[in-house]
């Protein structure tokens, strides 16, 4: 607005007395000085009205805010403060449309704030309703969450006339109290008898400790089963953390007795098992020492007959110590084998001889053996090799386990001929390195 418009609306709403500037009378309001003439006349009276215009703004604003809002009933104390404001504004305008603007949008407010107290009253009511349909549930749990339900949904809802606040407050807090104080009397009643199970439950646990360095097996074993019995029948109902603690306190003085028990006939076992372990064992030790000697005592064929029912014989004899047990057999093994070998050896020689119509030396004979055994290890590697080769390209399944096994244990075997050929071709070689001397 310019300010040629500005000092008339001023001129019309205000005027200049002995230096002062006033706002005419409106309604109930009396003449009232705003403030001083600090420059000119028409400067402070365009200033004032400039001033009017500013606070017409900010009820413009407000009003603008209220129109958009959906809790019109909050901005009811703005509206009051700027009706407040009218009286003692200094400024020069038209006070008296704008006190009668805020009237009107406070006459709204205040019906929009009736509207609402209805409507939170029917809210209220029907929340009171629900309050009191439920509180004689025995769901506890799940009705518990719906009055919580229901008290956060009464806090949420506005206010109610005056008059009928306090009636429909006590109301729902009565329903709601009256569910709480009856689940607080059941769970009451509930701990006192988790109590006294609880209480049984320790006794059965006590005398169960009493028990568990007990020696009286026999008699302590029909006890502490007579005490599981009595447990089963406790029942009752703890708290989940609690039934496993004293379970566990249970089951430890139980189990611990019947360790010791289990610990007595394990070595009572064992005791016996050692017995028959050692006479396993001594028998394999002389079937043992007899193969290890079948070369230096026996022909040829006799060492091959005698090695063949000694194998028969060590069949017969049960297990040894598992400790001692791959040791004992690899010792027997390895002396068959070696009586094995050499009858394979001479057999090649005896038909290598006869197809040459030769006849060794002690020497040539002995060199013709060392040659044949390498012969020989070298064909065994071959199909050590074609083995270990088809053991790698076996697919990891379970239907191929039993191949595999049957495969390494040909791995295996070979692997002792190899060796056993080896310790043929030393001992040759040391008799060369004998007869040379």
């Amino acid at each position: 607005m310019e300010n040629n418009d500005l000092l008339e609306e001023a001129r019309k709403y205000g005027f200049i007395q002995d230096q002062q500037v006033w706002l005419k009378a409106f309604m109930n309001y009396p003449d009232r000085q705003v403030g001083e003439v600090k420059e000119s006349e028409e400067d402070s009276l365009v200033y004032f009205a400039k001033r009017f215009h500013m606070f017409s703004e900010k009820v413009n604003s407000l009003l603008e805010r209220i129109a958009t809002s959906e809790n019109k009933g909050s901005f009811l104390m703005k509206v009051l403060h700027m009706k407040e404001q009218v009286g003692n504004y200094d400024a020069l305008g038209n006070f008296e449309e704008i006190f009668h603007t805020l009237s009107k949008a406070e006459e709204e407010i205040n019906e929009t704030i009736k509207l609402n107290r209805e409507k939170n009253l029917t809210l209220k009511i029907g929340l009171i309703q629900e309050a009191e349909a439920l509180q004689n549930s025995v769901d506890w749990k799940e009705t518990s969450d719906k009055m919580k339900d229901l008290r956060a949904t009464w806090i949420k809802t506005g206010p109610v006339e005056k008059d009928v606040t306090e009636e429909i407050e006590e109301r729902f807090k009565t329903a709601l109290e009256a569910f709480f104080e009856r689940k607080k009397s059941f769970f009451n009643d509930k701990k006192q008898m988790q109590n006294r199970t609880y209480e049984r439950y320790k006794d059965l646990i006590q005398r169960s400790v009493a028990l568990q360095n007990s020696e009286d097996w026999e008699v302590t074993t029909a006890k502490l089963k007579e005490l599981q019995n009595q447990w089963k029948q406790i029942g009752g109902s703890l708290p989940r953390a609690t039934t496993n603690k004293l379970w566990t306190d249970f089951r430890r003085a139980h189990n611990h007795f019947f360790e010791r028990l289990k610990v007595k006939i394990t070595n009572e076992k064992t005791e016996s098992k050692d017995k028959y372990y050692e006479t396993n064992l001594e028998k394999k030790q002389d079937l043992v020492s007899q193969a290890e000697q079948l070369l230096q005592q026996n022909s040829l064929n006799d060492a091959v007959k005698r090695a063949k029912e000694l194998q028969a014989e060590w069949k017969k004899v049960g297990p040894v110590r598992p400790d001692v047990s791959d040791a004992i057999w690899e010792r027997f093994i390895k002396a068959c084998d070696r009586v094995f070998e050499m009858s394979s050896l001479e057999h090649y020689i005896r038909k290598r001889q006869q197809s040459s119509n030769e006849t060794y030396s002690d020497e040539d004979g002995l060199h013709a053996r060392i040659n044949a055994l390498r012969d020989f290890i070298k064909s065994d590697r071959q199909e050590l090799e074609i083995l270990e080769t088809n053991l790698d390209k076996l697919s990891d399944t379970p239907s191929n386990e039993s191949f595999r096994s049957m495969l390494q244990g040909k791995i295996r075997n070979f692997n002792r001929k190899i060796k056993t050929k080896q310790a043929l071709i030393e001992m040759f070689q040391e008799q060369l390195s004998t007869s040379s001397k």
